[in-house]
């Protein structure tokens, strides 16, 4: 299988570790080399319940036994999308309450940037340095690493960057402006954080100039900062919040949610605004549903910040310059790329998988699944610590 892997299958980097995956269930993989790894990642914040979680499962057998799909997105009435999108609306503050499904982070942006646009009926969109956003042609567009984007230009126009949390910079949203587009927690620059009144300072300005608010939480969603989503620790509410990754507990999912008002503005001049075959798909909703209930029905968000801690507080070590990152989107800087990805090859090798952050490879990634026990956590710092030992 690895063989056809590396034959057959398109990569991403001239890298790919080609690891074989035999099954994998709760906090765990297991190898078809008869290894078993503490998965300190979770599918790179996808796996918001761990692996083979059974009510998730349960909800995709019970899907799978009614019917797959039956018509493009947005014309049939089917009980998971439907009481999906209901359950979002009831658990998000006002005026959130009208959820477009998609099929993935970067498409929720894509349509998220063609809803501001149609909306306000301008043109220009800021985004931030070192934003990550995702790589279809809009949401690299917005993206702030020129590394990643300058072989795919021209990318869309009428894109300016501004820089997170310098306050200065909010000046340059005006009203040419249909939207601003930020990460909560920027993710691939090194997990974070806006600083205290940041956000409640930009949606001023934003509404001072009548543009829109975009927020993106396809990492933070979902509770993995305590919180269904980040935004809630920081006294506001975006116009337009877009979700994916752990939305759908390990299955292809993305989502935007905005007013009633606001998303309307797709349906007509033109028709159409946004249309997608496979968005909504009544199995990948059955995923998502019981994903959702679980989050809010468990105590799972209410023991982030004590798990959080708990990883502070071990990964204490002379090699760890320090942690970014809130409740259980931790990144670990280690100084330099070329250590950190030694460490996580040898993390690895020692039953743990780790990762690193996309822009800033210094940085050994932690989010792993939300429903982690304390012992595995101690088991994957030990891991961590031991391996740094030894370096």
């Amino acid at each position: 299988m690895q063989k056809d892997f590396f034959q057959y299958q398109a990569k991403t980097t001239q890298f790919a570790a080609g690891f074989e995956v035999e099954s994998a269930s709760g906090s765990y993989i297991y190898g078809k080399n008869g290894k078993k790894y503490l998965d300190f990642v979770a599918g790179v914040s996808a796996n918001t319940l761990g692996h083979s979680h059974p009510k998730i499962i349960s909800a995709i057998k019970n899907q799978a036994d009614k019917y797959l799909h039956v018509m493009v997105y947005g014309e049939y009435a089917q009980e998971n999308p439907v009481a999906l999108c209901k359950l979002l609306a009831e658990n998000t503050p006002e005026p959130l309450e009208v959820t477009y499904l998609v099929n993935s982070g970067a498409e929720a942006i894509d349509g998220a940037l063609k809803l501001a646009k149609r909306f306000t009926g301008r043109e220009e969109i800021i985004s931030f340095h070192n934003a990550y956003h995702g790589n279809t042609h809009g949401a690299l567009s917005v993206s702030g690493n020129e590394y990643h984007k300058r072989e795919f230009r021209p990318l869309l126009p009428l894109v300016d960057f501004i820089s997170f949390n310098e306050e200065e910079d909010l000046e340059k949203i005006t009203e040419k402006t249909a939207c601003v587009i930020l990460e909560t927690i920027q993710g691939a620059a090194g997990f974070l954080l806006p600083a205290e009144n940041y956000l409640i300072k930009l949606k001023k300005r934003c509404q001072e100039v009548g543009a829109l608010l975009i927020l993106d939480e396809i990492q933070p969603g979902f509770g993995r900062t305590g919180k269904l989503f980040a935004f809630e620790h920081y006294g506001i509410v975006p116009d337009i919040l877009v979700m994916g990754k752990g939305m759908g507990g390990g299955v292809p999912v993305g989502a935007f949610l905005s007013s009633r008002e606001i998303m309307e503005s797709l349906s007509h001049s033109p028709k159409l605004g946004h249309i997608t075959t496979f968005g909504g798909n009544p199995l990948i909703a059955a995923a998502s549903l019981a994903t959702l209930k679980e989050v809010l029905e468990s105590n799972l968000m209410a023991e982030i910040a004590e798990k959080e801690e708990l990883f502070r507080s071990l990964l204490v070590h002379p090699k760890i310059q320090n942690i970014n990152g809130k409740g259980l989107m931790l990144a670990v800087n280690l100084g330099s790329p070329e250590f950190t990805l030694e460490v996580a090859k040898r993390c690895m090798e020692n039953g743990l998988v780790v990762f690193w952050q996309l822009y800033r490879n210094e940085f050994l990634r932690i989010s792993p699944p939300l429903n982690i026990s304390k012992d595995e956590i101690k088991e994957g710092c030990s891991i961590i610590l031991k391996v740094l030992d030894g370096m």
